[in-house]
């Protein structure tokens, strides 16, 4: 599919129904002089949710997608992210959401992650959010790019904005943990952030 064979105003459709997620790509698009719609799931009520069956953060993104776009016959873009700490080879990584056990039970992931490294100095404390950013075509074209945020992790949490793991990570060159920033700071240097940026140009290429 040649760029700008699907016209100047193309719907571009997100797989997420998080508003958050909708507003900050929507900027990306917009800043970078993108004219796409965008969307989120919720546009299509009727699309059932994938099963995150990859065992990366890529394949997870390309596996929502290629759904969303066979689905809607739009282009759509997915996301999936999670922490990666070195110390546990990169754990809990696409476990993130339900390291606990329970999906998306934040303060749980975060008591049992928080547990299992209560012996570990601050030297031996690296970690980074990592984001894979997925577009894929009705037809089966693909890109799919990279982001990360590298820093420490907290003994104990701090902050309330964010959600997940920012309470306990501190970025590289910074005070504060990420739920401390501002939602403008986060933005400004989030792994998510960068690699819907770096997905830019792939929308440019693809979408014309």
């Amino acid at each position: 599919m040649g760029p700008g064979i699907l016209g100047p105003m193309t719907r571009l459709i997100l797989a997420t129904r998080n508003t958050g997620k909708i507003t900050e790509l929507r900027s990306i698009l917009t800043d970078a002089g993108l004219p796409h719609e965008l969307v989120g799931a919720d546009a299509y009520p009727d699309i059932p949710d994938v099963r995150e069956t990859g065992v990366t953060f890529a394949e997870n993104a390309l596996l929502k997608a290629h759904a969303l776009a066979r689905a809607t016959g739009l282009p759509a873009v997915a996301d999936d992210s999670g922490l990666c700490v070195d110390v546990l080879n990169g754990a809990p990584g696409i476990f993130s959401a339900r390291w606990s056990g329970t999906h998306g039970d934040d303060k749980a992931n975060l008591d049992l992650l928080l547990a299992q490294l209560a012996d570990i100095e601050p030297p031996h404390r690296a970690a980074h959010f990592a984001c894979a950013a997925a577009l894929a075509l009705p037809d089966g074209t693909e890109r799919v790019v990279e982001g990360h945020l590298k820093g420490t992790l907290r003994h104990t949490p701090s902050g309330t904005g964010g959600f997940g793991y920012d309470p306990i990570l501190q970025p590289e060159g910074e005070t504060r943990t990420c739920a401390e920033l501002t939602a403008a700071e986060k933005n400004a240097i989030s792994h998510r952030g960068k690699a819907f940026r770096a997905l830019v140009p792939a929308v440019r290429d693809l979408l014309g």
